[in-house]
């Protein structure tokens, strides 16, 4: 879809969702809404990428977006999921994925989990030697079906953002393949654990470069070719290639494709296209970013310093990165008024506010927009991952509802309810009842 249909649809969307109710001064004055037909295009872009000759799972990243609709809706899709924690995992599983399907990376797995995930036949990346040899003792008494390998740092070097990079030379993720030893370290731990099939690598994403993505992926189908000549047997079967492919925010153009991606991998590491891999990857943002936007209403407008601010009901409660790195994670903001329409009047700098209780609760600072009034209606694009489904819970405030949309060919909008909008009181206030501050204490007799 073209970015001018991208914008079309977001305000179609808008438009219905204040129609309809969804959003509402009075009531609903914050909501996420994620374009499900835009989802499904998107998994197809991914799938038709890679040749049909390939095994590919393509395993969706649950912390991108963890909602069980969502990723219950990209498993009819076709996709598998990625999950790095126990919460994770019970939703892959809510959503009814297969465990086949599910791939359980994390750098701090506990034995109960290692334990559930080998029973259920759940993959496994091990994160460090520590973690092999606790596979080992739980192994020796479990029987399991699941597909096991290592997780390895390439150690290929960052991207513009640090905290998103997951290859440099001291990342806590993976085993370090150029750290003195390592490299006969895990070649002898495949030697002696026929079970390990698997090598998995993810270099980072946002910010990453295609070319440093590529130069790690290479690296760890380098190791794995490694390990089958050294061992004389075709031990490693698998290649994990993780995700991480980055996001345009500056524009409704979906730039880097999963094509451009898939052609810089040809480039660097030919063999990974060979067919002697099955290969699992593990993307989330690229997935849902784009299909996803913020709404909320402005409650007040007022001029500062001689700029004009407006304070909006969306902050750092749904979009914490913005808020407290918005030279790194900055958002697009359009003005629509109280019905939906995109403000079409001159446009002025001015600061977007949003609710929370500190000064720095700014999505956009000095930012050039039709001058918006109290009763307009805000949307930040590009927020369907990452955003409004890992809410931050500052002030108390409570997470807004989501809302999946779909666009039939006559432009008529359908909306699914992917999360209610959270209950501002606890359940023991509106019951009357008051939950008591003190305990008692048994003594002994």
């Amino acid at each position: 879809m073209s970015g001018s249909g991208k914008a079309d649809r977001r305000e179609w969307i808008l438009r219905a969702a204040v129609q309809q109710g969804l959003l509402d001064p009075e009531a609903a004055v914050l909501a996420g809404f994620i374009d499900l037909d835009g989802v499904n295009e998107t998994v197809t872009s991914l799938r038709n990428a890679f040749p049909d000759s390939l095994r590919v799972l393509h395993a969706f990243a649950a912390k991108a977006n963890c909602l069980v609709p969502v990723l219950e809706a990209l498993r009819v899709s076709g996709m598998g999921c990625e999950v790095a924690s126990a919460g994770e995992l019970a939703q892959a599983l809510d959503a009814g994925f297969e465990p086949a399907q599910i791939v359980f990376d994390s750098p701090a797995k506990t034995r109960a989990e290692l334990v559930q995930a080998l029973t259920l036949g759940i993959a496994v990346n091990a994160d460090s030697f520590q973690e092999l040899s606790r596979l080992d003792e739980i192994l020796a008494t479990h029987r399991s079906d699941s597909r096991i390998g290592v997780r390895i740092n390439p150690q290929v070097g960052a991207g513009s953002i640090t905290a998103m990079s997951t290859a440099t030379s001291t990342s806590k993720f993976g085993i370090p393949l150029e750290d003195e030893g390592n490299r006969q370290r895990l070649l002898q731990a495949y030697r002696d654990r026929p079970w390990l099939t698997w090598v998995h690598t993810h270099v980072g994403s946002q910010g990453c470069p295609l070319d440093l993505i590529a130069r790690g992926i290479a690296k760890a189908v380098e190791f794995a070719e490694e390990v089958n000549d050294r061992l004389g047997r075709r031990q490693v079967t698998g290649i994990d290639i993780g995700g991480g492919l980055p996001v345009n925010f500056d524009s409704d153009e979906t730039t880097p494709d999963f094509g451009t991606y898939v052609d810089r991998l040809r480039e660097q590491t030919p063999v990974l296209f060979s067919g002697a891999y099955e290969i699992i990857t593990e993307f989330g943002r690229s997935v849902l970013a784009k299909n996803g936007f913020t709404a909320a209403y402005v409650e007040y407008t007022k001029t500062v310093g001689g700029r004009p601010i407006a304070i909006t009901h969306a902050g750092a409660q749904v979009a914490t990165r913005t808020v407290f790195a918005p030279d790194t994670w900055p958002l697009r903001i359009e003005a629509h008024d109280p019905r939906g329409r995109a403000k079409q009047s001159r446009p002025v700098p001015q600061d977007i506010a949003g609710p929370c209780c500190f000064a720095g609760d700014l999505l956009a600072r000095n930012r050039t927009l039709p001058l918006l009034d109290a009763g307009d209606i805000v949307v930040v694009p590009d927020t369907g991952a990452y955003y409004f489904s890992t809410p931050f819970h500052y002030n108390s405030l409570p997470e807004p509802a989501v809302h999946g949309a779909r666009v039939d060919a006559g432009g008529r909008v359908t909306f699914q309810l992917l999360r209610p909008e959270q209950a501002v009181h606890p359940a023991s206030a509106l019951a009357g009842t008051r939950p008591s501050l003190s305990r008692s204490i048994q003594t002994p007799a």
